[in-house]
């Protein structure tokens, strides 16, 4: 029985275009763009553009420009997993970058398979497509998991400048000193905004909802009610620390003992943690 070399040829394909799209970006945006960078890509730019404040317009426009398009005809299916990845493609160069892809799936289609035109042309399309997809979806995945594990380490980086005497605008801007990517160009956009007169209490919830992440809600809050009820902020964000890594360790470790037991043992642990 002869097994049909076909299905590995789609296969190997679809992951040279995924290669391509990754191919395409990193050499239009370079290496500052990767997540692997030790000096982050606001700091980078900075490096070559000394005007803080066309960075800063340039980055926010990098990390709003995808939501600002979902109303384009199907591109909404991309827009939030766009947005979480921060691609600095723009919506109308991620459509072009499908098509460019879908021709070059045409061609190696054309040349290692046997299928009709009518067949390579819709496989060219769900190829340029998916690939892309499939690529977004990855960098937004890895960005996510990568800021969830930085912040922790970044709110204990603002209690140790808070508790020298930094005032909190300081502390983050300390945070985007020091955190590579994703966080630190994040929060370095957050101290250049509160070094322009936006509050930073806007800035954070603005975060919060752009990433869709719990654990920033918690930090736009606790911020929050510090500023308008008082208390030190340096013990309510080491409280707010603990919560988060209490929180990743529920979701994170193992669980062979029975549902219940251990769902008690998340709600109880962030708990004994928080300290106003």
């Amino acid at each position: 029985m002869e097994i049909s070399a076909a299905p590995l040829i789609y296969i190997l394909i679809f992951v040279a275009v995924v290669v391509i799209v990754e191919g395409i970006y990193l050499t239009v945006f370079g290496k500052s763009i990767s997540l692997n960078n030790r000096l982050s890509r606001r700091l980078t730019l900075l490096e070559k553009n000394a005007n803080r404040e066309q960075v800063l317009e340039q980055l926010r426009k990098e990390m709003n420009q995808h939501l600002n398009a979902k109303n384009i005809p199907l591109y909404s299916v991309f827009a939030k997993k766009a947005q979480r990845a921060n691609i600095a493609f723009s919506p109308q160069q991620l459509i072009a970058v499908m098509g460019v892809v879908a021709v070059l799936a045409f061609f190696m289609l054309t040349l290692f398979t046997n299928a009709t035109p009518a067949i390579r042309v819709i496989l060219s399309v769900v190829m340029g497509v998916g690939g892309v997809y499939y690529w977004v979806n990855k960098k937004a995945k890895k960005r996510m998991e990568l800021l969830e594990e930085q912040l922790p380490d970044s709110i204990e980086l603002m209690v140790r400048s808070l508790r020298v005497g930094h005032p909190f605008s300081a502390a983050i801007g300390i945070v985007a000193k020091e955190i590579p990517d994703p966080l630190g160009s994040e929060f370095g956009v957050i101290a250049d905004e509160a070094a322009y007169g936006r509050d930073v209490t806007e800035s954070l919830k603005s975060f919060a909802e752009r990433m869709d992440s719990q654990d920033l809600r918690f930090l736009a809050v606790a911020v929050t009610i510090q500023q308008t009820s008082g208390g030190n902020l340096a013990e309510i964000l080491d409280g707010l620390s603990k919560v988060i890594r209490a929180r990743s360790s529920c979701s994170a470790g193992s669980a062979p003992s029975p549902p219940r037991r251990n769902g008690r043992a998340c709600s109880c642990r962030p708990s004994r943690s928080w300290r106003f």
